[in-house]
């Protein structure tokens, strides 16, 4: 089976200004990141605000184009953002918002706004459109007298049911879920996630899962990505890399998950703010956070390498590696 969305060596990059008269800053948000999505398959996304997690969401989408890299489709290229061609693909590929009050128009109903894929993409013959819209409430578990109701009318989670609702118009093959549950109340965000992976199995859609909450991703995705400051550290099946994390940073942020009836034991605490973007440090980005760091992460870039069976890591000091420093360094 061949991946549904594949990305190769993606690169975006912002240019910042220092103070009020600093001349221009460039600024690496996503900094080098492959990774491939298959068919069906969730792909959790986590780390630190700031770690380029959402930028990465919406170059898959080729909403923010990439400075370099490239971005496939079902094995073909992505085309360029406002063009036909690339219209015509957004109807296989959704986005869902973070703060859907914010991404729903206030001013209409959420039947219209369920509804609005279905003509943008000249889906379903205008008689058809209301029947079509029925169904899309109800599998998202909105209430039939709900549909003419204006988005202040509703709950968050009927909010985000129905931004849910409209992306799962079009029938897309990908759904990228940029913080979808961030702003719901714990007992909601449980009803938003089984909606979520109810409507994947059923119709065999895949998922990025963009979230900074662990407990979330662990109950959703099949593999996770963990990114700092614009790449990707660490990458394993989420039972894998919950149960034994590699990277210095990904334990780290395992480790602060709390664990019902446990006492908060062992927890790795990091120390200080993750680093300016547009000041990274030398070597490894990491390095002056970290427990573990050695003179070769103060100097050396640590590549993604495989690490295991279907486990990638950028960490020159693996945890449970016997390795020493010097060979370490010869490897470098």
């Amino acid at each position: 089976m061949n991946p549904l969305i594949e990305a190769d060596d993606l690169v975006r990059i912002y240019e910042t200004r220092r103070g009020l008269f600093g001349g221009a800053s460039p600024v690496r948000a996503v900094d080098g990141v492959s990774l491939a999505v298959m068919p069906g398959e969730t792909l959790g996304i986590v780390g630190e605000s700031g770690s380029g997690k959402s930028t990465l969401g919406r170059m898959l989408l080729g909403i923010d184009p990439a400075r370099a890299g490239e971005v496939r489709f079902s094995g073909s290229p992505m085309p360029k953002s406002g063009t036909a061609e690339w219209r015509a693909l957004r109807a296989k590929m959704q986005l869902v918002y973070q703060d859907p009050l914010a991404a729903l128009d206030r001013r209409l109903t959420i039947a219209t706004q369920i509804g609005e894929p279905l003509e943008i993409h000249r889906l379903v013959q205008k008689e058809h459109r209301a029947a079509r819209v029925a169904e899309l409430m109800a599998a998202v578990g909105l209430r039939p007298d709900q549909a003419g109701r204006f988005p202040h009318e509703l709950s968050g989670g009927q909010r985000q049911r129905a931004v849910i609702a409209r992306a799962l118009a079009s029938r897309p093959k990908l759904l990228v879920c940029d913080e979808p549950v961030s702003a719901l109340d714990v007992s909601i965000q449980a009803q938003v996630v089984n909606v979520l992976r109810d409507l994947q199995e059923q119709n065999g859609i895949a998922m990025v899962f963009i979230s900074h909450d662990l407990k979330v991703v662990r109950n959703i995705a099949d593999r996770v990505a963990v990114m700092y400051l614009g790449r990707i550290v660490e990458e394993a099946s989420s039972d894998v890399i919950f149960q034994s994390p590699q990277h210095p940073y990904t334990s780290a942020l395992i480790s602060s998950v709390p664990v019902p009836g446990k006492p908060p034991e062992g927890r790795m605490i990091l120390q200080g703010e993750p680093p300016n973007p547009a000041d990274r440090p030398s070597g490894c980005a990491f390095h002056p956070r970290c427990p573990l760091a050695r003179d070769i992460c103060r100097t050396s870039v640590p590549a993604l390498r495989q690490i295991g069976s279907g486990r990638t890591a950028a960490c020159h000091v693996v945890a449970g590696e016997t390795a020493s420093v010097e060979r370490l360094r010869k490897r470098a």
